[in-house]
């Protein structure tokens, strides 16, 4: 409605009752919004409204020098900066003087702006969030009655703690109009877009609406099951608001159910997926070998998060990917797609919904924290755009002798007969099985030969996959950025920034890390120097090193925050 780009970043700690006024309690929402493209919630904020002392302290090492602080002087008591951990006041001991600072009261303004309404002092004083919504919307020209829509919508039956909200919105705004304290404010105009609607979505969100696209598109209703855990739950809150579209879901008791269920629904004949996060990726391993073994279409969906253990469940990181490849005991190959941008989720759905189905296994779906939170505009795609999924479903026998589970299609993918489907009953379970029949087998030959079918029929997916593409203008580049994931935005805007610096460097992001796109290693051999930034300590850095003998160089970060524009800027310019 705008019409600007935008790009999110909550930040948020793990803990759920940490002490008021303590940096462990400290959360924060970073907007990064413009009048061109932008690939990011940017490096360093221009600005930070900082509600009270902690939330100072917890971010003012990530704003810019000469930024603005607009400080809520009302929290600035004694009590709270002892909380926070300051020896002295910031606002008057001189410590902030690399930044412009504004100190207003916003506390003791929304309370007189709500002086006399329906609603207790506690509510009142919360409803100082509105005042600097109002006050920054006023800096940056934005308009109001988007934001008194979104209020009205939100608070629809509780008209008190609306009417409270509204008063604190307009005090925050008409104090910015009125006040003398501000010497300048910001126009951003519209961002060039294609024409169509846009949604502003998070990853989560794209993501569940990716699967019930792939759902309607194939005609397999949708049996989702998961346990808990942060920051994958989202995913089972939205699709379970999604009934209409035939949709079920499962809180499970465990992990492991929770993919046994989802494997029974293939098994079935629906579309089985189960959501989780690093944590319970290591719990579902067997059985996801279960699937590999039986050659069921799934979805393991893993929203990984900085680890190991319970390690920082809030903060992002993309460290999972060994894990994907290799997880699993014995030889369990199958293929792997990761989604880049919070839009980019329901893409990512839809081609492991199609993978898992066309070739009869089970695929693992790598999002991240980062892109789980984040949101940016997303064009609705029109539903003929969407691929085709045809289950194929088994429904007679395929051989003289009948009806034989494991006899393979061009693919190398085993047929899916339902349950219950006249003359193709067929044995399952985790022991070995014997090439076409399907009958348990000890046999060494056999083994070693349908390990070597269930290797080949992922590597058969290349065949089916783009290529992958490479940003190269003048195709005359010495330097590679390759990257996967969630790094797509920095990466993206660090190349941006070195080209306008006249300096060449070309730049390719892998959706599909298993099987590998099948002109990886020609791309990659072209350029003398490649390298590869992450937010591991080197995953797909050591995939490519082995599997190409290519002396590919690697830029880590572990953090628990995504990677920067800068920080892919200052690599690549130490290499060109």
């Amino acid at each position: 409605m705008i019409g600007n780009d935008l790009a999110t970043m909550p930040d948020f700690p793990a803990e759920i009752r940490a002490p008021a006024g303590t940096l462990h309690g400290v959360s924060a929402f970073q907007i990064h919004f413009a009048s061109e493209d932008i690939l990011t919630p940017g490096d360093a904020p221009n600005v930070l409204v900082a509600m009270n002392p902690a939330a100072l302290k917890a971010n003012i090492k990530d704003l810019e020098k000469g930024g603005l602080i607009i400080a809520n002087e009302d929290a600035f008591l004694d009590r709270n900066l002892e909380k926070a951990g300051y020896g002295a006041n910031p606002l008057e001991d001189g410590s902030l003087d690399a930044y412009q600072v504004y100190r207003v009261p916003m506390t003791s303004i929304t309370l007189r702006a709500t002086k006399g309404l329906d609603i207790g002092k506690k509510e009142a004083e919360r409803a100082k969030n509105m005042f600097a919504l109002g006050l920054v919307s006023w800096m940056y020209g934005r308009p109001t009655d988007v934001t008194l829509k979104w209020l009205e919508k939100k608070f629809a039956g509780k008209p008190a703690v609306l009417e409270g909200n509204v008063a604190a919105f307009k005090a925050g705004y008409n104090f910015g109009e009125t006040t003398e304290l501000f010497a300048h404010t910001y126009e951003v105009k519209r961002a060039p877009a294609a024409p169509g609607v846009y949604r502003n979505v998070s990853g989560n969100t794209a993501l569940a609406w990716g699967l019930i696209a792939a759902s309607v598109k194939s005609g397999l209703p949708i049996f989702y099951s998961s346990y808990p855990i942060t920051p994958a739950s989202e995913i089972l809150h939205e699709l379970s608001r999604h009934k209409n579209f035939g949709v079920r879901t499962l809180q499970a008791e465990d992990e492991i159910a929770a993919c046994g269920a989802a494997l029974g629904a293939a098994f079935g004949g629906h579309l089985g997926v189960t959501g989780t996060s690093g944590p319970g990726l290591d719990l579902k391993q067997e059985m996801i070998g279960l699937g590999v073994t039986l050659e069921l279409p799934m979805v393991i969906v893993d929203v990984q998060r900085a680890g190991p253990s319970t390690g920082m469940p809030t903060k992002t990181e993309a460290a999972d990917l060994l894990a994907a490849m290799y997880g699993r005991h014995g030889e369990s190959p199958l293929p792997i797609v990761a989604s880049r941008t919070p839009g980019h989720c329901f893409d990512a759905a839809l081609e492991a919904v199609r993978i898992a189905v066309k070739y009869r296994t089970p695929v693992i779906l790598l999002s991240d924290t980062f892109l789980t939170n984040s949101s940016e505009p997303w064009l609705l795609p029109r539903v003929k755009d969407l691929p085709e999924i045809d289950p194929k479903f088994a429904t007679q026998p395929n051989h003289d002798d009948g009806f034989m589970p494991y006899l393979r299609d061009d693919n190398l993918a085993r047929p899916w007969a339902v349950p219950g489907t006249v003359g193709l009953k067929h044995r399952i379970g985790g022991l070995e099985k014997e090439d076409v029949t399907g009958n348990i087998s000890y046999e060494a030959a056999n083994h070693e030969r349908m390990t070597h079918l269930r290797e080949a029929k992922v590597a058969r997916i290349a065949q089916d996959i783009p290529e992958l593409e490479v940003d190269d203008p003048g195709g005359d580049a010495e330097l590679l950025v390759l990257g996967w994931g969630s790094s797509y935005g920095a990466i993206a805007a660090g190349v941006r920034r070195v080209r306008a610096a006249g300096k060449k460097v070309a730049s390719a992001h892998l959706t599909h890390l298993n099987p590998l796109p099948g002109n990886t290693e020609q791309v990659l051999r072209k350029y003398p120097k490649v390298l590869i930034p992450e937010m591991n300590l080197g995953q797909l850095w050591r995939i490519v090193r082995s599997e190409f003998l290519v002396d590919a160089e690697l830029f880590s970060k572990v953090h628990g925050q995504p990677l920067h524009a800068a920080e892919i800027e200052r690599e690549i310019l130490g290499r060109v």
